[in-house]
């Protein structure tokens, strides 16, 4: 199983956010490429990183810390945050990132998302953020009325390589991910999933295994990683268990 240590970037700085709250927001010590180097150092393979200030202005506006990132440490990163054109996914893909995230964006257009997928071909990855079964989207303030299985049914085809599911109740809270709507999301997506959202512990990870559901691929960890609940050498083993 993949695992994604992340890194949510905010003024040039490490942040963690509490249930996507801008307001809610911790800063943390080390810059994003410092903390891409750890995660290298450790034996990480793949990254997981939003652009908050990119979520905020609809632009790359972090582009050139995810070159540098990409450049120094041949990480396979996946990259989300405001994602809303073309031009946008066209920078990344050429800054050498592996998948870009879509998610208010492929929620409110699904045309976006299938031009996305056919002029990208497995470089687009749907974020899905969930909370009490339906879809929210615009920095999660606004409810889709699109219950997750309904919209992921009506796109399914549409060609997305990836697909990243957060329980918004859970992410931040480090209460463990929603395992069991999870499952359900993985068992209809056509795409592999990745499970986002409340790690508190390795014991998460161990789950996360037992699930022993084909079509997930992976999980991110965030806060737990910082707030030193999950210790980086600790986490590393798991990789390759």
């Amino acid at each position: 199983m993949k695992i994604f240590p992340a890194i949510d970037i905010k003024d040039k700085k490490c942040v963690r956010l509490v249930k996507g709250d801008f307001d809610n927001k911790t800063e943390y010590g080390m810059s994003p490429v410092e903390q891409a180097g750890k995660y290298k150092d450790h034996g990480f393979k793949n990254l997981h990183i939003v652009d908050l200030d990119g979520a905020l202005t609809g632009e790359t506006v972090n582009l050139d810390i995810i070159q540098e990132i990409v450049t120094k440490f041949d990480l396979k990163i996946e990259i989300g945050g405001g994602v809303r054109n073309f031009e946008s996914i066209q920078k990344y893909t050429d800054a050498g990132v592996e998948k870009v995230i879509l998610g208010s964006a492929a929620i409110k257009d699904k045309n976006f998302l299938k031009e996305a997928c056919e002029k990208f071909p497995n470089k687009i990855a749907l974020g899905l953020d969930a909370k009490d079964g339906y879809l929210l989207v615009s920095g999660w303030k606004e409810n889709s009325n699109q219950l997750t299985l309904d919209y992921l049914k009506e796109v399914n085809e549409y060609g997305a390589s990836r697909l990243i599911y957060t329980d918004i109740n859970r992410d931040g809270m480090k209460q463990s991910p929603n395992f069991e709507e999870t499952a359900k999301v993985a068992v209809t997506s056509n795409c592999p999933v990745i499970i986002s959202g409340g790690v508190s512990s390795i014991d998460d990870i161990k789950k996360a295994k037992e699930l022993n559901n084909k079509n997930i691929e992976g999980i991110i960890v965030g806060k737990a990683i910082y707030d030193g609940d999950i210790k980086l050498d600790e986490l590393a083993r798991e990789v390759n268990a």
